[in-house]
């Protein structure tokens, strides 16, 4: 039986005067957050299309946005500078800790931990509610790029410009696993929604996929794109996911059989102008969300998935 899989975009969102770098999620799935080079921090909502709420003007440029939603907080990352923390019910800035002279690149949280990606390769641990730093670990002289949590088998991921991707362990950051396989910086790692697998991908435009279970063994490689795949992000129901790349194309993959099965972009679609820079694959009726250095946030719906 064939699928015919249908794109509408249903939103350009416009309002940044620089790149969008950061999508993330809000505790509605009609809402989200975004960041940019402009240091403006903004929030959405799908329902109301193209009506931002200026959360946060920063001076400088915002790579890394973290949403803690148990304590309904926003955690932005500025270059050069530090973390700062909004109370999203508030609407203040309620924290603040320069740690770094570096670019971050991104932010998770696990339990009582802050995990901070930095240009200078470095992984900061950070205590949440006290901001103090519990450990730091530089493996490498390159950028620290991503990061990607699997709690079931106490992981961190973190990609680096070296090329490779360690593993390291959740509570001390001791290093479990060195991943070689990428020939150029390593931009975007994600779990799969099982935790069964890394999937990884950075400026070679392959996708590595890694078996979690076998030690991160190799399990499948694909040349995905043209050029640099910046972001991967998984559908909520995990039998898809999409990447979005510096060939200003996002694609649509079947999470089982890594197939592809939809190419969006601006000939078909009036897809994105330049580069796709971040992903966001929403719980509001799967609509899947893309920001590109064109300063616009896209809307697409994505409908018919096999």
């Amino acid at each position: 039986m064939s699928h015919r899989i249908q794109v509408n975009k249903v939103g350009t969102f416009t309002g940044h005067r620089d790149c969008v770098y950061a999508i993330e999620k809000a505790s509605n799935p009609y809402q989200f957050f975004s960041a940019a080079g402009d240091g403006l921090v903004v929030q959405w909502d799908l329902q109301n299309p193209d009506q931002g709420k200026l959360l946060a003007q920063i001076g400088a440029s915002v790579y890394a946005l973290h949403f803690e939603e148990e304590r309904q907080l926003l955690w932005i990352g500025q270059n050069f500078d530090g973390l700062h923390v909004i109370d999203l019910v508030s609407q203040k800035e309620i924290g603040s800790v320069k740690i770094t002279e570096s670019a971050i690149f991104d932010i998770q949280i696990w339990e009582e931990s802050v995990y901070v990606a930095t240009g200078d390769g470095t992984v900061i641990m950070l205590d949440k509610e006290t901001l103090t730093i519990r450990k730091q670990l530089k493996l490498s002289d390159k950028s620290a790029r991503c990061l990607a949590i699997n709690i079931q088998s106490n992981d961190l991921a973190v990609g680096y410009s070296d090329h490779q991707i360690r593993i390291l362990d959740l509570k001390t950051l001791t290093l479990k696993h060195t991943l070689e396989g990428h020939t150029n910086s390593v931009f975007t790692v994600a779990y799969s929604p099982d935790s069964q697998l890394l999937v990884s991908a950075g400026r070679d435009a392959q996708l590595k996929i890694w078996d979690v279970g076998a030690s991160y063994s190799l399990y499948n490689s694909i040349v995905a794109h043209m050029y640099a795949i910046n972001h991967i992000t998984f559908h909520p129901d995990g039998h898809y996911f999409a990447t979005g790349s510096m060939d200003k194309s996002i694609k649509v993959w079947d999470a089982l059989s890594f197939r592809l099965l939809k190419v969006i972009d601006k000939a078909r679609h009036a897809g994105h102008g330049t580069s796709v820079n971040k992903l966001l694959w929403t719980d509001y009726h799967s609509r899947l969300v893309s920001a590109s250095d064109d300063r616009t946030l896209s809307i697409w719906a994505i409908d018919n998935l096999p």
